[in-house]
């Protein structure tokens, strides 16, 4: 458990899960309030935090970037970096599921035929 509260993996996992989603919910919010652009038909608000919420997973570019700012440190923090990576994306996976199950109903199925 300490390790999960040291500074390196908690700030990943919040800047992922917290970060991610309010950043780009609020920048579309922003753009539809100032009529750049307008919400897509069928979606709520709730829907487009859900689909916010889900863009907290993101392993590739947090690895690349977390390898490049640890790498001239000289302490090798690679656990923490992808512990706090691992944390994030999951947490954002789970809320954004929830947030859209919750937002679509559970009787809205997509056809596959």
């Amino acid at each position: 458990m300490e390790q999960v509260l040291h500074s390196v993996p908690l700030g990943i996992a919040l800047g992922l899960f917290a970060g991610k989603q309010l950043g780009i919910f609020g920048f579309c919010w922003l753009v539809i309030k100032l009529k750049v652009t307008r919400l897509p038909s069928g979606m709520s608000w709730s829907s487009l935090y859900g689909t916010a919420a889900l863009c907290g997973i993101g392993f590739t570019m947090s690895l690349f970037i977390g390898s490049l700012t640890f790498e001239e440190t000289g302490t090798n923090l690679m656990f923490d970096e992808r512990l706090g990576i691992i944390l994030g994306s999951f947490a954002s996976g789970i809320f954004g599921y929830m947030l859209l199950r919750a937002s679509l109903g559970s009787n809205n199925h997509i056809n596959s035929d």
